[in-house]
């Protein structure tokens, strides 16, 4: 479907089908290629675990064995998640936490190693944007992106590979960021955000790799979560032409793939940037704030 044909009724008909498969049901039926026990005995930490990718990602380690801890800013969205996941006889913890706080990362560490066990694998999903046109950004705005995006993920990372190094153990860490090589206009915050996560996950995976830390990331284009429908109907119009498959990926898709780099099926890549977007750093345009008139 062409992006100047959705508008609308249409529009809001598209972008729900798209979010069919953003359900804990959908994703926890959902196929996939591992096999049951592949992170069995293994503590995995997911990040923005309550909703979307995040929640994707945690549903799907717990489908595959591991004991997952998953933290964000909103208990009740946690609760939710990790009701779900126990139903079906998965463990799982939930716990708010604030990423752009250091002193509260700290905490929230010490109390998985405590409460629940040393962490083996991190997946920092916890992020968010508003879009905008970059010239109108304000300082708070700016900030506020660059401190969630950029700092708190720093702060994860940071601190899990330093309780590894104090144990004498290994780790794994996925950043999950943005598409970065091509830019994405109206959200310029987060792409300067998580192209500093990219620089750093690049650099430290060489600092890290004689303490047997592993640092990678995954970038997802354009992917069907709740998170789509907080952009502006002029953006929303651009959605089906962000790539050559003109459809977002999944919840389930990202998710495969962040397994991909946290699992053994992985371990001689480090270092790397995992692009997950149906081709759209080949072809494609994601105006999130609305094509202007020059580009029409």
């Amino acid at each position: 479907m062409e992006a100047d044909s959705v508008s609308g009724g249409a529009r809001e008909d598209w972008l729900q089908q798209q979010l069919a498969n953003n359900t804990p049901e959908a994703v926890w039926a959902a196929p996939t290629v591992y096999r049951d026990d592949l992170l069995a005995g293994q503590t995995v930490v997911v990040s923005g675990g309550g909703s979307g990718i995040g929640r994707a990602v945690a549903l799907l380690c717990a489908r595959l064995g591991a004991h997952v801890v998953i933290c964000g800013r909103t208990q009740e969205k946690l609760d939710a998640v990790t009701a779900f996941a126990r139903e079906r006889g998965a463990p799982m913890h939930a716990y708010s936490v604030n990423v752009r706080d250091a002193e509260a990362v700290d905490a929230l560490f010490s109390r998985i190693t405590d409460e629940v066990g040393m962490p083996d694998i991190v997946i920092n999903n916890a992020g968010g944007q508003f879009a905008a046109d970059a010239i109108d950004f304000s300082p708070n705005g700016w900030n506020a992106v660059i401190q969630n995006n950029l700092n708190g993920t720093w702060f994860m990372m940071q601190r899990a590979a330093r309780g590894w190094r104090d144990a004498d153990r290994g780790g794994v860490i996925v950043n999950v960021v943005v598409v970065t090589d091509r830019g994405m206009p109206g959200v310029a915050h987060t792409v300067a955000a998580r192209a500093g996560i990219i620089g750093a996950s690049s650099t430290v995976a060489v600092e890290w790799a004689p303490l047997g830390i592993r640092v990678n990331c995954i970038a997802p284009g354009l992917t069907a979560t709740e998170g789509l429908l907080v952009y502006p109907p002029e953006g929303q119009r651009e959605f089906p032409r962000a790539n050559p498959m003109k459809r977002p990926g999944t919840p389930m898709e990202i998710a495969e793939s962040c397994v991909y780099l946290a699992a053994p099926s992985a371990q001689f890549v480090t270092g790397e940037v995992l692009t997950v977007d149906g081709g759209g750093r080949l072809w494609g345009e994601l105006w999130t704030n609305g094509r202007p008139d020059w580009y029409g």
